[in-house]
């Protein structure tokens, strides 16, 4: 599908249940669709809901209104009203997830993190594991870390795991939430090649880049964010 990922009019708010009920706006209005081989990314400051954005679309966040239609399988699913167990096909199988954090179950293996999407999917575990050792590799983390549980390594270190766990499969949609945020430069250019890869292959990426340098080797389109303040519509 050449556009496997339209959003449109979605708004999203949330009631501060602590504060007597109070609803804060965070965005109305939100519509865009991303190309397949493009990388399109968020733009606009802290606070404008860049990553509310991105949880919406990979499901971590109900939509309060509104339409996220993507293709999965063979046909088209509207994420903003689909079933937990619709949304888990769809993770599984149409759109991968970077985010800043690397969440992981205790005493799993750096290498097993980051084999068990494909793992998931159906491929052969020494299949997977070969496929995370060449990706980890590509990004610098040493041999002698790969057999250990990630929450022991620094956080560049687990960053360049989560990276690997998000771009080992072959997501038709990626989301990308700050990848590059705890890298030096030498893997932050590693990422630009993987997403040049990505493209290449057909992947629509969305992503959210505060480092100048990589959003602009990255990005063939910003949307801007704050056209879609819940605030400013409202007024």
């Amino acid at each position: 599908m050449p556009t496997p990922l339209v959003v449109s009019d979605v708004a999203k708010s949330f009631t501060m249940h602590l504060r007597d009920g109070v609803t804060l706006p965070v965005v109305a209005g939100v519509s865009f669709s991303i190309r397949a081989g493009e990388c399109a990314v968020l733009g606009g400051p802290s606070g404008a809901g860049k990553s509310s954005i991105l949880k919406m679309l990979y499901g971590n966040y109900a939509v309060d209104e509104g339409q996220i239609i993507v293709q999965h399988a063979d046909g088209l699913i509207d994420l903003a009203t689909a079933s937990p167990r619709t949304v888990l096909a769809v993770r599984r199988q149409t759109i991968g997830y970077v985010s800043q954090f690397l969440r992981t179950v205790p005493r799993v293996s750096a290498l097993d993190v980051v084999a068990e999407p494909l793992v998931e999917r159906g491929e052969d575990r020494e299949g997977a594991r070969a496929k995370a050792r060449a990706l980890l590799a590509r990004l610098n983390l040493p041999e002698k870390l790969w057999a250990l549980p990630p929450a022991t390594f620094s956080g560049g270190e687990q960053q360049r795991v989560n990276i690997a766990r998000g771009f080992i499969t072959h997501h038709p949609v990626l989301l990308l939430d700050e990848p590059t945020a705890s890298l030096d430069a030498r893997n932050r250019d590693v990422v630009i090649a993987l997403i040049a890869e990505k493209k290449a292959a057909g992947v629509a990426l969305l992503g959210i880049f505060h480092d100048h340098d990589v959003r602009e080797a990255v990005a063939d389109r910003i949307i801007d964010v704050t056209t879609f303040a819940a605030g400013k519509r409202a007024a």
